[in-house]
This record gives C-alpha cells, structure tokens and sequence, in this order.
C-alpha cells in the first residue's frame, strides 16, 4: 500500500503541468498580439527591386489652386523669419514640369521651417501614387530639405502596396522658383529597393501560424 500511494503525487503534478501548459497555450491563443515569423513568409519569391522614380512635384502657396496651406506658425514667425511655420501640402506630382502633364499622384504631409539661419524644412509626407500599377501604393519620405541647396537628400524610410519594405532616398531639385508668389516646382529622382506585393502574403503567415499552433496542442495532448 505505501508503495502505490507514492506513486500518487508524481501521476499528479504531471497531470497539473499538461493541464497548466494547455491552459497557457490557450490563453496566448485568445490575444496572439505578437508573434516570430520567417521572413520568407513575407516576402515573395522574386529578389528585392531597385526603382528609379523621375517626377515633379508643384508646390502651390498662392493662386485658384492652393496646394499648400500654413497651419500653424510661432509667435515670433514674420515674413522675414519663417521660422517655426508649419504647412500642409496636398501637392501634386506630374511627368514632367508642366502642370497639365500627366497626373501621376499627389505628396500628402506636412514640412516645417526648423532653421533660425537658413531656408531649411523638416520634410514629411507620402507620395501617393494613383497611375498604373503603382495605384494605390506609398512611399514614405522624411528628412532635412535645406531649398536653395542644389541638391537636396532625403531618406525614403517605407512605403506600402507595390513598395512593402521600401528603403532609399530622395533627390530633390528646384526646377522653378517664383520670388513674387512663392510657388515652385521640384524635380525628384527617387531611388528605391522595394519588394512587390505578392497576392499570398496575407494568406500563408496566418495558415502557418494556426497549423503550428494545432499541432503543439496535438502534441500536449498526447504527450
């Protein structure tokens, strides 16, 4: 008899350890806020792209078709001393420097003056695309715009659609600049690596994540 009543408490911390481990697997189950996944599972099979985007960017501050808009600007902000000013653009992007050329998309953020010494802006904003199959795709830019530099650098730090997991960089040129009212048109060329959207990314990391998971249940179970 006091052999088999031993054996006893070992049977039941097993049965309570399974049962413990379940419940946790169950409760992770119920909010899988994170989780690891192979980035394979993201990507497409295709290697990684590099694009080259040619575009020119119309910034209008004055006329019928504002672009631009301050929204917001230090007490101590004047003509004279732009500094502190914050804008809003709606700006669009064409195929070459007229206006009337083909539409290409818009940049949509905002850029503010962040120098006390020079013209200098602290760009942030979105190229958003509407032609082609770049329809509904971003690329998202932030950085340091010094405007009468001759050639300005700035970082593109993501983007979506077409340019999931974008990383490069932005050159921007000042192609026009109007003293009198204020409005200019930019050249860009922007240098981006980028994957393209692959139709099954949605799908397998979700398929992957719930069959491993039924399969650690499986393995608890019998285990």
């Amino acid at each position: 008899m006091a052999e088999n009543h031993s054996k006893h408490p070992s049977a039941t911390s097993f049965l309570v350890i399974v049962l413990s481990l379940i419940s946790t697997l169950a409760a992770v189950e119920s909010n899988p806020f994170s989780r690891n996944l192979s980035p394979s599972s993201l990507g497409p099979k295709k290697p990684e792209k590099l694009s080259h985007l040619h575009l020119y960017f119309h910034d209008v501050v004055t006329g019928k078709n504002v672009t631009a808009i301050r929204v917001a600007k230090a007490p101590t902000t004047t003509n004279s001393s732009p500094f502190g000013a914050v804008v809003v653009i709606d700006d669009l992007f064409t195929v070459s420097p007229d206006i009337g050329s083909k539409l290409v998309g818009k940049a949509q953020g905002i850029y503010a003056l962040t120098s006390q010494t020079e013209a200098s802006l602290l760009m942030a904003y979105n190229f958003a695309f509407i032609e082609g199959k770049y329809n509904g795709s971003n690329l998202s830019v932030l950085g340091r715009n010094p405007v009468f530099s001759a050639v300005r650098e700035m970082p593109v730090i993501g983007g979506s659609g077409v340019f999931r997991f974008a990383r490069g960089y932005a050159e921007a040129k000042t192609h026009t600049f109007d003293l009198k009212t204020g409005n200019a048109v930019t050249e860009y060329n922007v240098y981006v690596f980028h994957y393209e959207r692959n139709k099954c990314f949605n799908f397998f990391p979700t398929f992957h994540y719930f069959v491993t998971k039924s399969l650690t249940r499986v393995y608890l179970l019998i285990y």
